[in-house]
């Protein structure tokens, strides 16, 4: 008769990812708010249960075995499972939910974004009044980090990362421009690539704390780097360089003569798709379900009205 081996219960298994990320059992028990010898012992009851060893100590890290390796990275997927299974439950339980937590890519028009956000607060329905909401304004790879992190609930980002589906929303046109007395505006020709590696090109910084993302032309030796959309359209504005704005964010400057597009050989403007993508579709409440057709049906109007491009 086969040796029954005792089962390990998933919150050993999220404890030992927390040793193995973490590299000690006192960060650890800092990080999941438990005692360190709790942890001790939940590893230590690991051990004898399972029949081959998952940790050793390096000195005063701990490290996985080979046959860790492969049991923890089986066990993540088993962990992660467990609390959207949680979430879920906690979302059929509550009905609304307390909170959304969206990331919303920085080109994203603030218009369009508002509109969505006043018809699904004051148009909506009376739970929608009682919803808090975190509102992350994200760039690059800081919007995929968000996704991967499990810090939000709904994206609106310019690609979909792998392990996600997204839905086209709308297409946003950058447009390179410069102030109306800026030096480039006054060559009386095309502007050529180089013409603007000799000026200064205003650039918005990736927010991910990880691997960085660059996107569009990048070749002036002048480059600043800022946090912020805004800040690039005010120094545009100020005359300090050039940059490619999304045109529904500076409608107004372009409008009134402030800013220019600037008349480019090639490449004066261009376009990037973004995506409405759930963080997990199978737990999202009716919270998040609601803003999502917020967003989607607020698109789907500016483009009708051919005030922007449309999914596509």
């Amino acid at each position: 008769m086969p040796q029954q081996i005792p089962r390990v219960s998933l919150e050993q298994w999220r404890v030992l990812q927390a040793v193995v990320d973490e590299g000690s059992f006192a960060r650890a028990a800092e990080l999941l708010n438990r005692s360190q010898s709790s942890v001790s012992y939940m590893m230590a009851r690991m051990q004898e249960q399972l029949p081959v060893p998952v940790l050793e100590q390096s000195g005063r890290r701990a490290t996985l075995t080979e046959a860790g390796e492969v049991l923890v990275r089986r066990s993540r997927a088993l962990v992660d499972e467990a609390l959207k299974l949680e979430r879920l439950a906690a979302s059929l339980a509550q009905g609304w939910e307390p909170e959304i937590r969206l990331a919303v890519e920085i080109v994203f028009p603030t218009d369009l974004l508002f509109a969505a956000l006043h018809h699904f607060t004051d148009a909506g329905s009376h739970q929608a009044r009682e919803v808090r909401l975190q509102l992350i304004e994200s760039v690059l790879s800081g919007t995929d980090e968000a996704l991967f992190s499990g810090n939000v609930d709904l994206v609106v980002s310019g690609r979909v990362p792998p392990g996600f589906l997204g839905r086209p929303l709308l297409m946003v046109e950058f447009v390179a421009v410069a102030h109306c007395d800026h030096p480039l505006h006054r060559l009386g020709r095309p502007v050529t690539v180089e013409d603007l590696k000799s000026a200064r090109q205003l650039v918005v910084r990736d927010s991910g704390m990880g691997r960085k993302q660059d996107a569009g032309w990048l070749g002036a030796e002048q480059r600043w780097t800022v946090s912020h959309l805004r800040t690039s359209i005010e120094a545009v504005r100020r005359g300090m360089g050039f940059a490619w704005l999304p045109e529904a964010e500076i409608r107004r400057e372009l409008e009134r003569g402030e800013l220019r597009p600037l008349p480019m050989v090639e490449g004066g403007r261009r376009h990037a798709q973004l995506y409405l993508i759930y963080a997990d579709r199978d737990s999202a409440g009716p919270a998040v379900r609601e803003l999502a057709a917020a967003l989607q049906a607020q698109c789907e109007a500016a483009a009708r009205s051919g005030s922007l491009s449309g999914p596509r």
